[in-house]
């Protein structure tokens, strides 16, 4: 057993459970510990909170007791999200709390990683700063603000298949903060909430926690990776917090096509800032410049990298993908796209729908159809989408969709599209979401791709291999399409087999994994027979999320493999569920294996093998 000092803390039991191994970190707001869960056999890592002067002052004291409960509480909100350190619990111990967390191993803080390593490629931080944004809008959506996004507050580290700093984790919600649930912001006397050379202008001057403010932190986070120092690092904290204020950023030197993307990211007035659905599609355009460049290396627990299909499933989580290899030298890089920030969010300039035609969307990219200004048909086209995508009549929600890709590679070029009415003569490549009116032409370029993919959030996250497209009307095609963009979510590896999302039908059973979604519940008559029903009435499974497997693994080795797979990664316990009543369970498709995308479908089940309903979580 570890022993040391009686005052190292090591080898001491907390809470009559956790051993403590060895001393990890350090911040303000206490230690953070390797400790030993005994009663599950695992390692974890505790943060302690440590008062070291003994005469602090009890106001003080409490706050930072409650600001311990706070993180709990925020980081347990967040906690399927794949980019954010699990918090597991926040128990009490001899009168002060501890946070048991995800122990990460082998991550290193972007940091420390830079102190080691130097500047990262533009391409590097890029698909860092995609993560973390991830994780930041998770924490938006909910209300939650971090407030000390910075380099110690972003792990990096090896992901299954070991390849090192994949994994891309957020982490201390100890200052995070719900501006409109009227709780107490935990501040301590004197003190600004966040770091300086981080914090954003308004939010050194005194103004409220925002998206915004985040938003610039994770800006000087990402110079800081691209050029190994601060945009606004000065000798002192009240130089930073100044320089912060009142003066500009050091103009990069390494950043390449991520200067631009850093300079809408620092802007000053939050007005001006660039917004995240913005930001995500230019990091994205410089993490894959070109289709097929590079590696798409998006990390979001429900939009996973592509997983194919077939008409075959078996039923026995997120993986981030690799770190990308791409040119280290910034000029490598061509000029990316930065969209202008409106002034008022309902006249956004008719330019933004060349970098918007790309703008990111779940695990693949958004694409935008139809001819652009200037195009062939010279305003004379009476196709709604313009000759391309061939269609003659306007698509309408709820339409199924078979893309036929020029050269047969998928997402490479304009598909012609044909409309399938049942959903089922042939299997259709994807589906209608939504659709959404514009004033305009203009506006419908501007505007119709980031309105898609606001409107197919929601569903996007629940699958875990859709892409999205844009339908734009052509210029001249406006009226003939209504004036509206078809919002259409198709498979990134092969046909969706089937409706997605509220299209389905309950009883339905399923041709194919592609369209088992995140919280799912299934009735399984047989291993390779299962069937959408509503989560109040008994079921078998539950979806929970999904796993990727090696490439080189066979299917039939993938089918007793996928079990264990999903029990380690998408572990029913981290949905509450008990682990003396219930285990992992899993579905595989023939067709991720024919595509190598190699995901299967993670689910919980009874042990017992009895129903569920009602008493879940």
């Amino acid at each position: 057993m570890p022993s040391g000092p009686p005052t190292s803390g090591v080898g001491r039991v907390i809470a009559g459970r956790y051993l403590l191994l060895n001393q990890l970190g350090s911040g303000g707001m206490g230690h953070v510990w390797l400790a030993h869960d005994q009663r599950l056999a695992c390692e974890v890592a505790l943060k302690e909170i440590v008062f070291r002067d003994p005469s602090e002052a009890s106001a003080e004291r409490a706050a930072r007791v409650a600001r311990a409960r706070a993180e709990a509480r925020h980081a347990a909100v967040l906690r399927g999200n794949p980019n954010v350190v699990t918090v597991h619990d926040v128990l009490e111990h001899e009168g002060l709390p501890w946070i048991v967390m995800e122990y990460v191993a082998g991550a290193l803080d972007l940091r420390d990683l830079v102190d080691m390593r130097g500047p990262l490629a533009p391409a590097e931080c890029a698909r860092i700063g995609l993560a973390v944004l991830d994780a930041l809008t998770a924490g938006h959506e909910q209300g939650i603000m971090h407030r000390d996004v910075k380099p110690a507050n972003i792990l990096l580290a090896p992901d299954r298949t070991g390849a090192p700093y994949a994994r891309v984790l957020l982490a201390d919600y100890g200052i995070a903060v719900q501006p409109d649930a009227g709780e107490t912001r935990y501040t301590l006397t004197s003190a600004l909430v966040g770091t300086a050379g981080y914090l954003a202008p308004e939010r050194a001057t005194g103004g409220p926690p925002t998206a915004a403010a985040d938003l610039f932190s994770l800006g000087c986070t990402l110079y800081y990776a691209v050029e190994g120092v601060g945009p606004f690092e000065r000798d002192t904290h009240l130089a930073e917090i100044t320089a912060v204020v009142m003066e500009e950023p050091r103009k990069p030197e390494r950043a390449g096509a991520l200067g631009p993307v850093l300079e809408v990211m620092l802007a000053k007035d939050p007005v001006e800032r660039i917004t995240a659905a913005h930001a995500e599609s230019a990091l994205d355009h410089i993490v894959t410049p070109r289709a097929d460049a590079y590696e798409r290396t998006r990390t979001d627990p429900g939009s996973m990298p592509p997983w194919g299909v077939s008409e075959q499933l078996d039923g026995h989580r997120h993986v981030p993908p690799r770190a990308v290899h791409a040119p280290t030298d910034p000029a490598a890089y061509p000029p990316v796209p930065v969209p202008p920030v409106p002034r008022r969010p309902h006249a956004l300039p008719a330019g933004l729908g060349a970098l918007l035609g790309v703008a990111l969307a779940g695990v693949g990219l958004w694409f935008t159809l139809g001819n652009p200004p200037g195009g062939d048909d010279g305003g004379t086209v009476q196709k709604p989408y313009g000759e391309p995508v061939g269609l003659a009549a306007p698509l309408s929600e709820g339409d199924c969709v078979i893309a036929d890709w020029p050269g047969g590679t998928r997402f490479r070029g304009t598909p012609r599209l044909t409309v399938d009415p049942t959903c089922r003569d042939a299997p259709p490549d994807g589906q209608v979401l939504a659709v959404v009116d514009a004033a305009s032409a203009d506006e419908a370029r501007a505007q119709g791709p980031a309105r898609c993919e606001e409107r197919t959030r929601d569903l996007r996250e629940k699958l875990a291999d859709v892409r999205g497209y844009a339908v734009v009307p052509a210029e001249g095609g406006f009226d003939a399409a209504g004036g509206r963009t078809a919002c259409l979510l198709l498979g990134a590896n092969g046909p969706v087999y089937g409706p997605l999302g509220p299209y389905r039908e309950p009883g339905q059973a399923f041709r194919d994994t592609a369209t088992m979604q995140k919280r799912d519940c299934l009735r399984a008559p047989s291993r390779r027979d299962a069937q959408l029903v509503p989560c109040t009435e008994a079921h078998d499974e539950q979806v929970l999320g999904f796993a990727r497997l090696d490439v080189g693994i066979p299917f039939e080795k993938a089918r007793d493999m996928s079990d264990a797979a999903c029990a380690k990664d998408v572990p029913p316990t981290d949905y509450g569920f008990d682990p003396s009543v219930y285990e992992a369970g899993s579905w595989t498709s023939r067709g991720a294996w024919d595509s190598a995308s190699h995901f299967v479908v993670c689910t919980v089940r009874k042990q017992n093998g009895g129903t569920m309903g009602g008493e879940e979580p």
